[in-house]
């Protein structure tokens, strides 16, 4: 509250004296009795029309009660919004903290590492018996190799194979099954190893598959190229790098593949591919041992998805070959899988 001294200090004024021309001394505190003729004083009148009304005095007191209790609700309702929004963010934090733990605790966060592939599971991919192919024919692809022109894609003479895919995809995961088969019946490979696609949030997250960041591929009919562009581990707002994609094979991708979708085939400057050529979930939720395993058995989902969109492919490259080797593109199952290119 705001104190008011309401009265002046005492004083004094000069008043006449009697009859003797003295001055005398008048007290002019409350209300002092003043001689005829006598002045007002100035100093008396300034003090009284300085000083507030009872009413200017609770209307100010008012207002400072006002101040004193605005001040004190807003205090009162920034406890109780932290009061609030305390629990929740520890709460939050706590689960996230929680999230994170479990995630790095079963690996999904960082993606799963490449490992050394198994010789059995290399020999199934790779040796799929021919009555397999035959009895699965072309299957039931979702997408077709699609047919290009413009100049051929060769590497020392040969018609080549450029594969342009990588690590974390999940769609270049299960596109690189049918192709490894494919291209078996055409020459040999090397140094493949187990991959995975990237964790959830990707879809179809942890896709067991191969890499072929590292692999080579030998052949009497064809040359292949593989850049696999990213790995799937986790690096700010996408993946680390890993293979370059320059020169010619950047040329030919920006060429042939638009919208720059991954996995890109060029099937030696005759047919690419875009996409996976078959369903996803053939092979989702299952390692690569189990779906090396289904690929000689034709009444298997796994193994008839996967054989018949390697048959289709065969059937591709063998327009690029001049139809060699002669005992893979005249079998039945690849002149089936043939028909569905025209």
């Amino acid at each position: 509250m705001v104190h008011w001294d309401s009265g002046l200090k005492s004083g004094g004024l000069a008043s006449p004296g009697p009859d003797d021309g003295t001055v005398s001394t008048q007290q002019t505190r409350g209300s002092g009795t003043r001689r005829p003729g006598q002045r007002k004083s100035a100093g008396r009148s300034v003090a009284r029309e300085a000083k507030p009304s009872g009413r200017a005095m609770r209307e100010r007191q008012a207002a400072q009660r006002a101040l004193v209790e605005s001040r004190r609700l807003r205090e009162t309702r920034n406890r109780r919004l932290w009061a609030v929004l305390v629990p929740i963010v520890v709460a939050v934090l706590a689960v996230t903290a929680m999230v994170a733990a479990k995630l790095s605790s079963d690996g999904t966060s960082a993606g799963k590492a490449a490992t050394a592939a198994g010789a059995a599971v290399i020999a199934q991919v790779s040796g799929v018996p021919a009555a397999t192919f035959d009895a699965v024919g072309a299957g039931k692809p979702t997408a077709l190799p699609a047919q290009i022109t413009g100049a051929p894609l060769t590497a020392g003479g040969k018609p080549r194979v450029l594969y342009v895919g990588a690590e974390y995809c999940p769609f270049c995961a299960v596109e690189r099954w049918p192709l490894i088969v494919a291209l078996s019946r055409f020459g040999t490979w090397h140094g493949l190893r187990y991959a995975f696609s990237a964790a959830a949030p990707e879809v179809y997250p942890n896709t067991a598959t191969f890499t072929f960041h590292g692999a080579s591929y030998t052949s009497k009919w064809l040359s292949f190229t593989a850049v696999e562009t990213h790995t799937n581990k986790r690096q700010g707002n996408g993946y680390e790098a890993l293979d370059a994609l320059r020169g010619t094979d950047l040329d030919v991708f920006r060429a042939q593949n638009k919208n720059g979708y991954t996995p890109f085939i060029a099937l030696g400057g005759k047919f690419v591919i875009t996409g996976a050529t078959y369903d996803p979930e053939s092979v989702t939720g299952k390692t690569q041992a189990q779906i090396a395993a289904t690929l000689r058995d034709p009444a298997s989902h796994t193994g008839a998805a996967v054989d018949g969109a390697a048959n289709v492919i065969t059937a591709a490259l063998c327009t690029v070959t001049g139809g060699q080797p002669s005992n893979v593109c005249a079998s039945p199952g690849v002149t089936a899988a043939a028909k569905m290119l025209r």
